[in-house]
């Protein structure tokens, strides 16, 4: 059972080791995700133009969204993947794999459906700029279609990062990683025979990427004969088991609402950052890309002290959650400074591997500048959160989290912008960073770290 996974109880070895074993995989895993977003978005800036990394960013916020719910229920099915691998509940780890992936696929089906329907009225609702909205539709309506692949895709790879197990997932994206390089410049310009999709090329090179990895993925595990494998017990277990989804759901519906009020506040400053002309809108997706590699770390970091969290609940060792957190906070501060430092240093040169024109460039500068350091201060919350939420506590960590984007974040942006202009716009995350870090603080202090925390399965 413990292939491919991580012995989190090893005595001879420090809590930090053992978390940065497992982080490192997480974390590449998210920066080349990344790095294939950057790399796509390169070659539309440099082989279409600015206009088209415009129309990829106006969609970003809307796909975010859409997919918000299966991220939700995705954080619910790893906590208890988590307890049963503690508990070494093998029949356990595969029911609930089972219930997660048909669900997951249903979400896929119905999204991918909607989202294509819905395109253009979801881009005319964030008041896409008009010169480039038939660039995004179309590019738009091509990813919804492989949103059914990317689904489950997705779930499998929380299913082994419950078990310990962050490397699998890490040797596949490669493999799409590697495909999405390859293939994007391919499907734009149309080299070796293919038809020449510009914009388009991007998002069919993604589905083929992705849907290659993912298949290879399902054939290494039964090959492996891992507890997981997609086999006929498997496909038995994906008949859902309504006592499961419904503990899923309890743990994960609050996450995935915080995910959608996250998405839904994007879509409110994309909309606020729409308003300044598409220039601006280059420049927050450039900037997107960017606040990734610092983002995806911190997020890695509370996914790992989450599922680290679940095993010690599901192995009843409590002793072990002050070392999680401490290793986590550590490490945060460690790795994103370093990272940020890196990106102040090299700003300019980085932002024009996305933008060229003076005046995108110089706004996404100013951003940058005012944005980056907060990162800092939300790997930190997301360490506290990911924690509380390995224990099935969700309620209050979710509430505070959507109070601090819309309570903090989006009221902030509104009335800063009125007074600093787009500047304003982004003056609106460091803030609401810092406040959600000091009520998440106060809540762990006061309340969860004096409770008794028992297995959900």
């Amino acid at each position: 059972m413990q292939r491919g996974g991580l012995n989190i109880f090893d005595e001879t070895k420090p809590m930090w080791r053992l978390f940065f074993v497992f982080l490192v995989p997480l974390v590449l895993s998210n920066a080349l995700q990344s790095g294939s977003q950057t790399v796509a978005s390169i070659f539309l800036g440099r082989l279409i133009g600015v206009h088209a990394l415009a129309a990829v960013s106006a969609i970003f916020p809307i796909i975010f969204l859409l997919v918000s719910f299966l991220i939700g229920l995705s954080s619910g099915s790893t906590v208890l993947i988590g307890q049963a691998f503690g508990a070494r509940n093998i029949h356990a780890m595969k029911r609930v794999a089972g219930t997660t992936l048909s669900v997951s696929v249903i979400l896929g089906v119905a999204v991918g459906v909607l989202g294509f329907v819905l395109t253009r009225e979801l881009l005319m609702a964030v008041r896409t700029p008009h010169d480039i909205l038939a660039e995004s539709e179309l590019y738009s309506k091509v990813v919804f279609l492989y949103l059914p692949i990317f689904f489950p895709y997705l779930a499998y790879t929380t299913f082994l990062r419950g078990t310990g197990d962050s490397q699998t997932p890490f040797y596949f994206l490669i493999v799409s990683t590697v495909l999405g390089i390859v293939l994007t410049p391919a499907f734009i310009l149309g080299w070796a025979g293919l038809p020449r999709m510009l914009i388009a090329g991007a998002a069919v090179a993604s589905y083929v990427a992705n849907a290659a990895a993912f298949i290879g993925l399902l054939a290494y595990l039964l090959r492996l004969k891992h507890p997981l494998r997609f086999d006929f017990e498997m496909l038995r277990d994906m008949a859902i088991d309504w006592s499961i989804l419904k503990s899923v759901i309890r743990i994960g519906v609050p996450t995935g609402i915080q995910v959608i009020m996250v998405a839904l506040a994007e879509i409110a400053v994309i909309t606020f950052v729409n308003r300044f002309g598409s220039d601006a809108t280059a420049a927050y997706g450039a900037v997107n890309q960017i606040v990734g590699y610092v983002q995806f770390p911190a997020i890695s970091i509370g996914i790992t002290a989450s599922i680290f969290g679940a095993q010690c609940i599901g192995a009843r060792r409590e002793d072990k959650l002050g070392s999680v957190i401490r290793s986590g906070v550590t490490l945060n501060y460690i790795i994103g400074a370093t990272i940020v430092v890196v990106c102040y240093l090299f700003a300019w040169q980085v932002l024009g591997w996305f933008i060229t024109a003076a005046r995108p460039l110089d706004i996404a500068h100013t951003l940058l500048m005012i944005t980056l350091w907060s990162y800092l201060v939300f790997g930190n919350t997301s360490v506290l959160s990911g924690v509380m939420r390995s224990s099935g506590t969700v309620l209050w960590p979710t509430t505070i989290g959507i109070f601090s984007i819309w309570g903090v974040e989006v009221p902030a942006a509104y009335l800063l912008m009125h007074r600093f202009g787009i500047d304003g716009v982004w003056m609106g995350y460091p803030i609401a960073f810092v406040v959600g870090l000091a009520l998440q603080f106060t809540y762990y202090e006061v309340v969860w770290k004096k409770k008794t925390h028992e297995r959900l399965i």
